[in-house]
């Protein structure tokens, strides 16, 4: 079963403005995300939301996932101390 994966517009201009190295370990894991959209390391945020979060190092990638529609969409990329903010 295989996921589309998108990303919204904010979170690929953040995902821009990273070091090389860490651009493509994101986009590693965005890749994996379609095959497997709760991968081991991954936690549900908390409210009820569909949001979900996954760590890559220093930084987390917040995404959603649609099941019925089977897709994921890429919310935010920031660092572990920002990514919250605005939550």
């Amino acid at each position: 079963m295989s996921y589309h994966v998108s990303f919204k517009a904010s979170a690929d201009k953040a995902l821009d403005k990273l070091p090389k190295t860490v651009q493509a370990r994101i986009i590693e894991k965005a890749i994996a995300l379609g095959d497997e959209p709760h991968p081991p390391g991954s936690t549900k945020l908390a409210g009820g939301s569909r949001l979900w979060r996954v760590r890559i190092g220093d930084y987390r990638m917040v995404y959603l996932v649609d099941d019925e529609r089977q897709t994921v969409d890429i919310r935010i990329i920031a660092h572990r101390r920002d990514v919250y903010r605005g939550l």
